[in-house]
């Protein structure tokens, strides 16, 4: 059995270049301390000889791992079931490559967010949906590592980026309202992993997307004097099937409606389905209307009214905060960032059926 081929070494390298091996690796982690020409040539001798740094030696001198994470509070089988993040992630992505970082999901491991947290190699992270009360934000804050917050409350230390989620639902709503609908279902998004599994309308004071979505909504039904009782408002995973299983569930215990309100386009696509399973015809007997705008939105039968918030953007801009403050390029001052919504009108909504139809029929 022949002997495997030695892999070259920053000796050889500084052998064959003439140089020493200090200045073999300033060419590669602090290639700005050699003049041009003698980094280049440095490169193009451990070219020829095939040397690649030992990335762990190299993360230890540059005091970097030139790798952000994405945390989430939930099981990535769950995260990855919602396009929202496909979308949130592009934009994330194309951010971190092109600064020469990679990007690493991070989820509950073994259904703890502290212990992933732990072994995630990364100069930083951008957390998504962790809210004040969740258990690892204390932990996340004394890391000592740079966080942007994604649609949570902006601790004062770090970086946050959230869009008008208030003001979106109270669009969405105003217009099945201006529609003629009295008759509503919210279909919301239950509370992640790690938080009390509270009666959902009891949150509606929190500032978590939700809770700031269901005061959107509740506002606008007050304006026009119209009740959205408790057992209106239904809860599931923020994907196809929760939206499904959220509408099928509503509609077995007997409810009625002639709208829904959906939290997010991937639950909005689960009602369009479970509707249409039911019988249901969509805008004539129910009309739905969904928060997102993700592409799927377009590609619905029929195409979903929904609530624009720019996601793609929202990914970069955390990314671009995160890197800034993994840089110091802001000294100690965390930007804040808030992104407007609006509304965009396709053929899933239309005027209120009348009295007694499949949709608004008791029983």
């Amino acid at each position: 059995m022949q002997d495997r081929p030695r892999r070259p070494r920053i000796a050889d390298v500084a052998r064959e270049a003439g140089v020493s091996k200090t200045a073999v690796s300033f060419a590669f982690n602090s290639p700005g301390r050699l003049n041009p020409a003698t980094a280049a040539r440095i490169r193009d001798v451990a070219d020829l000889l095939g040397y690649r740094p030992n990335p762990v030696a190299r993360m230890l001198a540059q005091r970097r791992t030139m790798a952000v994470g994405i945390l989430t509070p939930q099981p990535l089988s769950v995260t990855f079931s919602n396009p929202f993040f496909g979308t949130f992630g592009e934009g994330a992505a194309e951010a971190a490559e092109g600064a020469g970082y990679g990007l690493f999901f991070v989820s509950p491991l073994q259904g703890s967010l502290a212990r992933a947290i732990g072994r995630a190699t990364v100069d930083g992270f951008v957390a998504i949906g962790l809210t004040e009360d969740h258990p690892e934000v204390e932990q996340i804050r004394r890391s000592g590592l740079p966080i942007v917050l994604v649609d949570a409350p902006a601790f004062p230390e770090h970086g946050s980026i959230e869009v008008d989620d208030e003001e979106g639902a109270r669009g969405a709503a105003a217009h099945l309202l201006g529609l003629g609908h009295r008759e509503l279902l919210v279909i919301g998004v239950e509370p992640p992993v790690g938080r009390e599994a509270r009666p959902y309308p009891a949150r509606a004071d929190g500032d978590d997307v939700p809770g700031r979505r269901l005061r959107g909504y509740r506002s606008a039904l007050a304006a026009r004097r119209v009740a959205l009782g408790d057992e209106r408002v239904v809860v599931g995973p923020a994907t196809f099937a929760g939206g499904a299983a959220a509408f099928n569930r509503a509609w077995e215990d007997g409810l009625r409606f002639s709208g829904v309100l959906a939290m997010s386009d991937a639950m909005a696509v689960g009602v369009l389905r479970a509707a249409r399973d039911l019988g249901l015809a969509v805008p004539r007997d129910l009309s739905v209307v969904g928060f997102d705008d993700l592409e799927i939105a377009r590609q619905t039968e029929p195409p979903l009214t929904t609530v624009h918030q720019p996601v793609r953007r929202k990914g970069a801009e955390a990314v671009r905060i995160l890197l800034s403050l993994v840089d110091g390029r802001d000294g100690d001052r965390a930007e804040h960032l808030r992104l407007p919504t609006r509304l965009i009108v396709r053929g899933s909504s239309g005027p209120a059926p009348r009295p007694g139809g499949p949709a608004t029929r008791s029983g």
